[in-house]
């Protein structure tokens, strides 16, 4: 490893990390397929809706974060909520990694940075600007990651399948909420940036060391405009949620 003068830049190109999530959780009859989903009431309504099964649990000082299994389509489906944040999020993607899991399809929402885009159109992440630290422990530094292309190809075609417009964007990735300053909003918009989340550079990045298919699909939330920011009250929209959910799980075993 060569010394930079930031700690953030000193990438380790040695694959082999002092803990592996291999040795630290079991190889279980895990499904190949899995949604990352980051609504809990929806995860909810699966297992009183749809008796979905318990697998594991992974754990934390939060508590536990368990992976569930459906059947969709004569075929087994794994799910989990990925918690908030690039850290947990690329943790608890290892884990699920090392569990048997293979090919994912990401499901959440975002903030946008265009006020037009409306609440629950759905964004296509093609890269993700890093803007947060979990990343550059996965790939050598760079300004953005590039998404999966099998993933996005596979996404695509359930989108032009059922007729759903969507936009292809880079996404804005961010450790900090409260600091999303006017002048990161207005550069990263003329970068290309449509939305702003929190986890979509580490997935790639994870994704990408460990070898598995990942794609994100994000809808539009909050608008996160400078002097107009607007909650609009996106995380209240049930349908588009449960709706959102089905789409991930098609699109996952469309790769």
């Amino acid at each position: 490893m060569k010394k930079k003068p930031y700690p953030i830049l000193e990438f380790d190109e040695n694959p082999q990390s002092i803990l592996e999530p291999s040795e630290l959780v079991s190889v279980i009859n895990a499904p190949e397929c899995c949604v990352i989903c980051f609504f809990a009431e929806v995860i909810q309504h699966l297992i009183d809706e749809r008796q979905a099964r318990f697998l594991v649990n992974s754990k934390s000082e939060m508590g536990d974060h368990p992976l569930y299994e459906i059947d969709y389509q004569g075929e087994r489906l794994a799910f989990f909520h990925p918690g908030i944040g690039a850290p947990l999020a690329a943790s608890l993607l290892e884990e699920m990694i090392a569990r048997g899991c293979r090919k994912f399809v990401v499901c959440g929402g975002c903030g946008v940075l265009n006020k037009d885009i409306t609440v629950g159109h759905l964004l296509l992440p093609v890269s993700a600007l890093r803007d947060e630290g979990t990343s550059y422990h996965y790939l050598p530094p760079s300004r953005e990651v590039n998404a999966d292309p099998h993933a996005l190809a596979a996404i695509e075609r359930v989108l032009t399948r059922h007729e759903i417009n969507y936009l292809r964007t880079k996404t804005w990735t961010t450790d900090a909420i409260y600091r999303e300053t006017e002048a990161k909003a207005r550069v990263y918009l003329e970068e290309g940036c449509l939305a702003v989340e929190m986890e979509a550079a580490a997935f790639f990045a994870v994704a990408r060391f460990r070898n598995v298919h990942l794609g994100q699909i994000l809808y539009g939330g909050d608008a996160v405009i400078p002097n107009e920011w607007d909650g609009r009250r996106w995380t209240s929209r049930m349908d588009i949620r449960r709706n959102f959910f089905w789409l991930a799980a098609e699109a996952v075993f469309e790769m």
